[in-house]
């Protein structure tokens, strides 16, 4: 006889089938709440957690980063461990940092027409994506390239295919491509909105958009300096990437005049845009993250120049009060640039200059 004897006559309730849950929906992030975002570039030396831990000290509620070194190539496939990179998604939640925007390598030419080069700069695009979504990020900004020979369509055209390449097989789930215009240096392609538009268009099919830089925009001629030309600069924007494409600006003063077409950042209010050029652009309801005329969690983040220790403290601190808010509060004194690198980088510039000259006479020499 059996332990557990059969009955016949069971019966089940409707309610007492399984039924597994469905998929909560996915929140917005806590940074897209309308509030102003504002950021630095941060340094990920010694570990990527340092980056964070200066966005906080400098007053910053939003970052940008380098997930590798930029001005090199890495020798081998330059993952992150999975251990370093949960720690850094869980203390940037902690922080309340956001958006994550990463910088792509510098050297990445995705209009590259050399086999070589642009094989190169696909694979290491490629990797750029892998680390942004290893680390949470949420938008990853690059450089379009510089054409070389080839016609500005055919640069274009390059550069869609190339990021494609580059985005194949990898699961962006958040993460999102953004397009940098540039100064127009060269035969660099994105100085004009136009140029910058059809690369997005291009690559609408993964949800890309702009990174517009502030310093590129007036260097290539955008006189975002004044009120009439901010405005006019604004409808251009709307009629070619459209604003809702643009969810990360890069504010920078400009060493150079309007038009130079030369990329040199300056301290925000000490170059040729001025103090109140830059508040018209924080307070313009256009460029906000409040909707519906803003834009939830735009970021405003900063790459000026860390030439003496506060630097990076006091531009972040600028930006903040020419929005006419107050940020989270900054740690007294902290810099990313410490007195004694600043001696050892003063050192490497004497040594730089004294190898130059040193060339110099020797070329002359020979020709003599």
């Amino acid at each position: 006889m059996a332990e557990f004897p059969l009955i016949e006559n069971t019966q089940f309730e409707p309610e007492d089938e399984y039924r597994p849950e469905p998929e909560p929906e996915p929140q917005p992030p806590a940074w897209t709440d309308g509030s102003l975002r504002i950021g630095i570039h941060t340094s990920i030396a010694g570990s990527y957690l340092n980056a964070l831990e200066s966005a906080r000290k400098l007053g910053c509620n939003a970052l940008q980063i380098f997930s590798a070194s930029p001005r090199m190539w890495q020798g081998a496939v330059a993952r992150i461990p999975a251990t370093d990179a949960k720690a850094f998604r869980v203390r940037r939640e902690e922080l309340g940092l956001g958006p994550l925007v990463i910088h792509a390598n510098y050297l990445v030419n995705l209009a590259a027409t050399q086999p070589m080069l642009r094989t190169r700069s696909i694979q290491a695009f490629h990797e750029e994506l892998v680390r942004g979504v290893a680390l949470g990020a949420d938008f990853l900004v690059v450089h379009p390239g510089a054409r070389g020979e080839s016609s500005m369509e055919q640069a274009i055209a390059t550069i869609v295919e190339s990021v494609k390449q580059a985005a194949r097989q990898v699961p962006l789930r958040y993460l999102r491509i953004l397009i940098e215009n540039t100064a127009g240096m060269g035969t660099a392609v994105g100085s004009r909105l136009e140029e910058v538009a059809q690369m997005v268009r291009g690559l609408r099919d993964l949800d890309a958009g702009a990174c517009l830089d502030t310093a590129h925009l007036f260097a290539a001629g955008y006189d975002i300096r004044s009120e009439e030309g901010l405005a006019n600069t604004i409808g251009q924007i709307d009629r070619t990437i459209g604003l809702e494409n643009v969810p990360v600006f890069h504010v920078n003063d400009s060493k150079i005049p309007l038009g130079g077409r030369v990329d040199r950042h300056e301290h925000i209010g000490k170059g040729k845009i001025g103090e109140a050029a830059f508040a018209r652009i924080l307070r313009h309801p256009r460029f906000g993250a409040a909707e519906p005329e803003g834009l939830a969690g735009r970021a405003f983040l900063l790459e000026t120049p860390i030439d003496d220790p506060g630097d990076d403290r006091r531009n972040v601190a600028k930006i903040w009060e020419l929005a006419g808010l107050q940020g989270p509060a900054a740690e007294k004194g902290f810099s990313m640039l410490t007195p004694a690198m600043r001696k050892i980088r003063k050192e490497m510039e004497k040594k730089g200059k004294k190898s130059t000259a040193k060339n110099k006479k020797a070329k002359k020499k020979a020709k003599n």
